[in-house]
């Protein structure tokens, strides 16, 4: 496909590529869905769907597994974008699954790790035989190890070891019932080229991406804001600085950075010179252990 693509800009062929991998989904699979978070990495593998398939409708569903602690900007873009696109929603609960006795919530802990039970539900009760994930190898050393098509077992469970070869852009999709594939169109995208990508298209992000005024309080290294689900202790200072979020997971564990960047440019010129992944430097979940994520990941975590 490279040879093929010659003379396009670096944007251009990412965006074939990821194009590409969608509508051999599209075609190989019965029931695919797209995780859908209202995150950056999710908003711009929408709008690859929407190129993909225009001008027809998205042909899957989008999904988002819903922690419960969300930023209440990011909840609001999502369903605007939703109802942009008449596109079809399946919003699947964390809260659910803990009222169910199926996980239990530590107090005062983390929902992230919970989410794995829930996004297996979904595609349980979907009967999802592939599933779009935004996530990019750039992100985490796990994710560095993934293939465009990640095969899960019967239980939704990885296996690093065992992946499938993806020669000449060819892809394995083949699976038994009760199995399914995860799909990371944006694989080779990185951070920057995210931000490029949305400032060429002119793509809506949450207002949260960009620089503003928000009460926060150091821990851990981060920047937490006040929310219901981060509320500072008795020694940690809350303060009110210019900051913006370059992830936007679970509002519990996810940190700003001091900022001015205002716009898709600014943001642009910032990502270039910083040398830390925005997960390494925003998420607490990540900060556990070194194989954390990969030790998620292999439990079906997305």
């Amino acid at each position: 496909m490279t040879e093929m693509l010659t003379g396009l800009s670096q944007l251009d062929v990412l965006e074939a590529e990821s194009i590409h991998v969608m509508r051999e989904v599209a075609a190989e699979f019965e029931r695919p869905a797209l995780l859908f978070s209202g995150g950056k990495d999710s908003i711009v593998m929408l709008r690859l769907a929407e190129k993909a398939f225009w001008p027809a409708r998205i042909p899957f569903p989008l999904v988002h597994v819903d922690t419960g602690h969300n930023f209440d900007e990011v909840l609001a873009f999502r369903d605007k974008r939703v109802a942009e696109l008449n596109a079809r929603l399946v919003v699947a609960k964390v809260q659910d699954d803990i009222d169910a006795g199926r996980v239990v919530e530590i107090p005062g802990g983390l929902r992230n790790p919970l989410q794995t039970t829930t996004l297996l539900r979904a595609i349980e009760e979907g009967r999802y035989d592939a599933v779009f994930g935004g996530a990019r190898r750039d992100e985490e050393k796990a994710r560095a190890k993934e293939r465009f098509f990640s095969f899960r077992d019967s239980f939704g469970q990885w296996d690093p070891k065992n992946q499938r070869p993806e020669l000449w852009n060819l892809y394995n999709g083949r699976h038994n019932k009760g199995e399914h594939i995860r799909v990371f169109p944006l694989s080779n995208w990185t951070e920057l080229d995210i931000w490029r990508y949305i400032a060429r298209e002119g793509i809506e992000v949450p207002s949260i991406y960009f620089a503003h005024e928000r009460e926060v309080f150091a821990r851990d290294g981060m920047l937490l804001g006040v929310t219901p689900y981060s509320m500072p202790k008795p020694n940690e200072t809350v303060e009110t600085r210019v900051v913006r979020y370059r992830t936007v997971g679970d509002a519990s564990c996810t940190g700003a950075v001091e900022s001015p960047a205002k716009t898709p440019d600014e943001v642009i010129e910032e990502v270039a010179s910083t040398r830390i992944t925005e997960r390494g430097a925003t998420r607490a979940d990540d900060r556990t252990s070194e194989a954390a994520m990969e030790d998620r990941k292999k439990e079906g975590y997305f």
